[in-house]
């Protein structure tokens, strides 16, 4: 097998919402969309985010309802502080507070307006490897 791209799809409410929130504070750009779907992609992110709006008839029946919770959309960033201070500033509510870990990982959360948990990491805290 050869994987030639990434991506993770979420299933929300509103999908504008949740496309706008990364192109206005995560600089995504939209690669496709269409009602109900936007594909987003950054060249520096090793991924895609794709957004379905819950209920659409192209999903799976067990899968139509459900609502992204219980994952994490989670960017590593070369310099945490100064992410926490432009988001702060644009306004974003930070969720979860800059966190340090006993294995190095340095984390701060913030939602999309869906409810999707966004973190932003970095690992030199201490104990990194």
């Amino acid at each position: 097998m050869r994987i030639t791209a990434s991506a993770v799809s979420l299933t929300v409410d509103d999908v504008e919402a949740s496309r706008d929130f990364l192109v206005d504070h995560f600089g995504f750009t939209v690669q496709m969309g269409a009602d109900g779907f936007a594909s987003l992609a950054r060249e520096d992110a090793g991924m895609n985010v794709i957004y379905l709006r819950r209920g659409m008839p192209t999903l799976p029946e067990d899968q139509r309802d459900e609502h992204a919770r219980g994952l994490i959309v989670a960017f590593v960033v070369d310099d945490l502080e100064a992410e926490l201070a432009r988001l702060t500033a644009e306004g974003v509510a930070i969720t979860m507070p800059l966190t340090v870990e006993e294995w190095g990982e340095r984390a701060f959360q913030v939602r999309d307006p869906n409810g999707v948990v966004v973190q932003l990491v970095d690992w030199n805290g201490p104990g990194a490897g």
